[in-house]
């Protein structure tokens, strides 16, 4: 079949509600959680701040508008390879070089929300994601891998979503291991449904910050804060992710859409 015929039946599909848009993106606001790192390591993002500009007044009569004051990894949101110093060198690296092409993939979804309710600090292995493969197929190169978890359905309380006490933040993630074994396969990228993609405790790990450290080495992509992956199929979603176009950035607030069958 010839590509425009294919993507006219997508098209019919979309128009039809045969492939339903999926919203795997957190609400922006002041309220909208966000990382916080230890005072000796680094400095925080801010708070996201909305201001008004006009709404139908003096400041202008027929039209409604706000500016805003946030961080680039800020909510639902993406992380290029610039943003860890172990991808600071690529010259496709932020979010204004990345190829188009690359915002758009299938998806693979690993579900451990039973897992990570049991144990706050659930680590994703090598071999959970080799048995998942063996289960629902292999992961192939270019395809987004994420972790449902269910974390997202916490973020209505900052609290309740960082889940930090005085040993630190308590959330899962996945181990360097798997990791390394996702970029083996070729992944384009893995996300995950917590404040960031790598897993509470990661700072202690070898190397700390694993998801960070070892994805963006290899220059593929991150995405943090997803929500309603319980929404999709193991396999069989495409994903949609695309940052703004920031000169030199390293990452974005991000409107993550999922393309799925209509059920």
């Amino acid at each position: 079949m010839k590509t425009n015929e294919l993507l006219g039946q997508l098209a019919d599909l979309l128009l039809s509600g045969g492939v339903e848009v999926v919203d795997l993106a957190a609400e922006l606001s002041p309220q909208t959680p966000l990382i916080k790192l230890p005072p000796e390591l680094a400095v925080d993002t801010p708070k996201i701040e909305i201001h008004e500009i006009s709404a139908y007044d003096k400041n202008g009569p027929w039209w409604a508008w706000n500016w805003l004051k946030l961080g680039e990894h800020s909510g639902t949101h993406f992380d290029a390879p610039r943003h860890w110093i172990t991808g600071k060198d690529y010259a496709d690296g932020s979010t204004d070089t990345i190829a188009v092409k690359n915002f758009v993939a299938p998806v693979n979804v690993i579900d451990c929300s039973r897992e990570a309710a049991e144990n706050h600090d659930f680590l994703l292995t090598a071999d959970h994601v080799k048995a998942w493969e063996e289960k629902h197929g292999a992961i192939r190169p270019g395809e987004w891998v994420v972790m449902r978890t269910d974390w997202y359905k916490r973020n209505a309380s900052e609290v309740d979503f960082l889940n930090a006490n005085e040993t630190g933040p308590h959330t899962p993630g996945p181990t360097a291991e798997a990791i390394q074994y996702i970029i083996a396969t070729g992944a384009i990228g893995w996300g995950s449904e917590t404040i960031g993609t790598d897993a509470g405790q990661a700072g202690g790990m070898t190397p700390p910050f694993p998801a960070h450290s070892l994805m963006h080495q290899a220059n593929r992509y991150g995405l943090a804060s997803l929500c309603n992956l319980d929404r999709l199929p193991a396999k069989g979603a495409i994903l949609i992710a695309a940052p703004l176009k920031i000169k030199n950035g390293t990452g974005s607030p991000t409107r993550v859409l999922a393309l799925i069958p209509k059920a």
